[in-house]
């Protein structure tokens, strides 16, 4: 009997802690979502699909011919994102801004690369965010678009069992840095 008691009184001490937890996360406006979601990017309102992955550090954008060039003696780059991931392999989407930083991308028996990191804007459901992204070849992925766990982690509490939680809302929106003044449903 003893033992049951000691049993039910740590299962009540941790629920209570738990909601502790969740109740944080709310009050610091982190939303929760599926592994997988829609994203659309406030740059042409381009739709796509995102892996919110928490085992990546950094968020990473499917991009093809990248031009780097510049602007009043600042760094830019100019790149296409095919829109074959939305079912419309001819079209795609050029979108031009400024170089944030390169990185150096070490991969293993192969040449290290250098990388363009940009800051993009796009919205998840009614919610406007901003992050870092690196420019790389998604193409063998099923997802153009990985959110890693830097922006993650301020902004999203990531649900592994469930995919396109916030997704489903979305219908017709327009991606507008308006949204982060009114943030919709949590």
């Amino acid at each position: 009997m003893k033992q049951n008691s000691v049993s039910f009184f740590y299962m009540v001490w941790a629920a209570l802690i738990f909601q502790g937890v969740a109740a944080a996360d709310h009050d610091g406006q982190k939303i929760t979502a599926g592994w997988v979601e829609n994203i659309i990017l406030a740059t042409g309102q381009v739709k796509l699909r995102a892996k919110l992955d928490t085992g990546a550090k950094t968020s990473s954008i499917h991009a093809e011919n990248i031009e780097h060039y510049d602007v009043d003696g600042e760094p830019w780059v100019r790149f296409s994102l095919p829109l074959s991931f939305l079912k419309n392999a001819k079209q795609r989407h050029t979108i031009e801004t400024p170089v944030v930083r390169t990185v150096l991308i070490k991969r293993h028996k192969l040449e290290s690369m250098r990388r363009p990191v940009v800051q993009l804007a796009f919205c998840i459901n009614a919610h406007f965010y901003e992050a870092e992204f690196t420019l790389a070849d998604r193409s063998n992925y099923i997802y153009p678009v990985l959110l890693g766990r830097s922006f993650l982690a301020d902004n999203i509490v990531v649900d592994a069992g469930t995919t396109h939680k916030k997704s489903k809302l979305i219908k017709r929106l327009d991606c507008t840095p308006e949204l982060a003044t009114d943030q919709g449903e949590n």
